[in-house]
């Protein structure tokens, strides 16, 4: 075969075979991996709601629960305020128609001392909102005898007995103490006490019976009796006396008195010159604290041995501190609280005691006195002093003499200031401290309320300030202590304890929060006095007594909400020159 041939065959055999694989099909081959999904597409819209079906019929109410325990009662509010809800009116105007009260919480009788009428008024206290007289005791007719009444000074009530303090028809001579039963008014007994009993009070368990004995001097300082502190002793209803006396502390007694307490009248002997005001008695029943108002003191006496056992000078007030100014000057006829280069001397009328952290502290109305007699008066003018002008300046000479515009009227003392005995005055002091003060029991200063009466007053009544009790002239006590805080009490509320203190000369009653004597607070100034009222008017006889509100406040009483008729706190205040008994709720 040729090599042509040859090529012819095999091309001829691929052929054929080539067309053999083109007759029948192979077998399906496995499928492929799947595909990814593909994106998913919009949502489509909402189709709309349906009708709301109707509603179905309400069930049957369930079973009432049983009530919950009732909570505790809520503590009443408080606000610290005096709110006046009764007054009662005597009818006598400037003529001590209501000085001092008492009540008594056993028949809810409230005695008044109304030297107008030289008897003690008894009012009906069942309803405060509206008291009325029951009836009035006259010391008189007790009828004891070979003693001949001069006037009641002051009253006091304690376990079902009424104890009144009645001066002799002759002041120098020693007064009685009388006793009667508070709910018949029946008398019952009399002792002798000192010459011009001022203030009579019980001690806090009432055993005890205290009185101050002032013994002032006569007119012509010829005659100037002791001054004394009374103690009765009441066994079973009979009194027994024991005095506490001063004569340790004259210049021949045993004990020594402090330099700073004032001995000044003509010819008197320490205790001749010491004339005890007001007492104060320890809560647990055996100290006493004893005013000397015009000494400018106080007395310390042990009770149980009826001893004296110190008499503690209070110092002076420098009204040239900040804080402790005061308007000396009436000319200028607006209010101007300043400090002054003078000296208060605190000489306190009324005080009280309590009692904090277990100790005992004084409260004082520093309302300031002289003495004022034919036979001897101390009161200056400022501007008729000889001053010491290497102790003050000329430009200050200038201001505190001038009488016309300046402090030339301040009344001074004319016997204190002396103090290098060359025949001027070197240092002014002026009476009382227009403030109330705290004290320890040993009468170290712990608290004074410096001028704030007097800016209260200014902010309160600017048109009227420090006008007195006798007219409504701006400015008419600057120049003579001030508004003059004359009476005291103290009261406890809801365990705090509040104290209360009349202006007697431009009315009305400053409340402080006392709890800590440190730190009191103020707490309100409540007056009702209505200066729109011509008091010219009243005098005259042309309007009552008591038209132009609460005149002079001269003694307070508190009443606890347990011993109250109505179940509130009352503050009871007599008003000497209006002759009014007004009835305070604080609440």
């Amino acid at each position: 075969m040729t090599l042509e041939m040859m090529k012819k065959t095999a091309l001829a055999v691929a052929m054929a075979s080539l067309l053999a694989a083109c007759g029948s099909d192979g077998d399906d081959g496995t499928n492929g991996v799947d595909g990814t999904n593909g994106v998913d597409g919009t949502n489509g819209v909402d189709g709309t709601n349906g009708v709301d079906g109707t509603d179905g019929v309400d069930g049957t109410d369930g079973v009432d629960g049983t009530d919950g325990v009732d909570g505790t009662d809520g503590v009443d509010g408080f606000s610290g305020q005096l709110v006046q809800v009764g007054r009662y009116e005597s009818g006598i105007y400037d003529d001590g128609g209501a000085e001092i009260v008492a009540f008594d919480s056993t028949t809810n009788k409230l005695f008044v001392i109304n030297s107008g009428n030289a008897a003690v008024d008894v009012l009906d206290l069942n309803d405060p909102s509206a008291p009325t007289l029951l009836g009035t005791i006259s010391a008189e007719d007790a009828g004891v005898a070979g003693f001949e009444v001069g006037g009641v000074n002051s009253v006091a009530v304690s376990n079902g007995i009424l104890a009144l303090a009645v001066e002799a028809d002759t002041k120098q001579d020693n007064g009685r103490a009388y006793f009667y039963n508070s709910d018949s008014l029946t008398f019952l007994a009399s002792v002798e006490v000192g010459a011009l009993p001022d203030m009579i009070t019980f001690s806090p368990d009432g055993n005890t019976v205290l009185v101050a004995n002032e013994g002032e001097p006569n007119d012509d300082y010829t005659v100037d009796p002791e001054g004394s502190v009374s103690i009765i002793r009441l066994v079973n209803g009979v009194p027994t006396v024991s005095t506490a006396g001063f004569s340790a502390f004259n210049t021949d007694g045993a004990t020594p008195i402090d330099d700073d307490v004032r001995i000044f009248g003509p010819g008197a002997t320490v205790a001749q010159d010491l004339e005890p005001e007001y007492i104060a008695v320890s809560a647990d029943n055996s100290t006493a604290f004893v005013s000397l108002q015009e000494n400018n003191a106080m007395a310390i006496v042990d009770i149980a041995t009826a001893t004296v056992t110190d008499v503690v000078a209070l110092g002076f007030k420098d009204h040239s501190v900040q804080g402790n100014g005061l308007d000396a000057n009436k000319e200028d006829e607006v209010a101007n609280i300043e400090q002054q280069p003078l000296l208060g001397m605190y000489m306190p009328d009324s005080i009280a005691s309590y009692s904090f952290n277990g100790n005992t502290y004084i409260v004082t109305a520093n309302e300031g006195d002289a003495r004022d007699y034919d036979g001897f008066a101390e009161e200056s003018d400022l501007e008729d002093l000889n001053l010491d002008t290497t102790a003050f300046t000329s430009d200050q000479i200038a201001v505190l003499q001038d009488g016309d515009a300046g402090l030339g009227g301040l009344t001074v003392s004319g016997v204190d200031g002396d103090t290098d005995n060359d025949g001027d005055i070197d240092e002014i002091y002026v009476y009382g401290a227009r403030s109330f003060s705290i004290w320890n029991a040993e009468g170290d200063l712990v608290f004074d309320s410096g001028d704030q009466f007097e800016q209260t007053v200014a902010d309160t009544t600017p048109y009227y300030f420090n006008a007195s009790n006798d007219n409504n002239k701006i400015d008419n006590r600057s120049d003579n202590k001030g508004p003059e805080p004359e009476g005291l009490t103290l009261g406890e509320v809801n365990g705090e304890t509040y104290a209360f203190i009349g202006l007697e000369r431009q009315g009305g009653i400053m409340v402080f929060n006392v709890s800590n004597p440190f730190a009191p607070q103020f707490v309100t100034y409540e007056l009702n006095r209505d200066f729109s009222v011509d008091i010219d008017e009243i005098d005259d006889g042309n309007l009552a007594a008591g038209a132009a509100g609460d005149l002079a406040p001269e003694g307070l009483a508190f009443v606890s909400a347990d011993n109250s008729p109505s179940g509130n706190a009352l503050v009871i205040v007599g008003n000497e020159v209006s002759g009014t008994t007004t009835v305070y709720e604080f609440k």
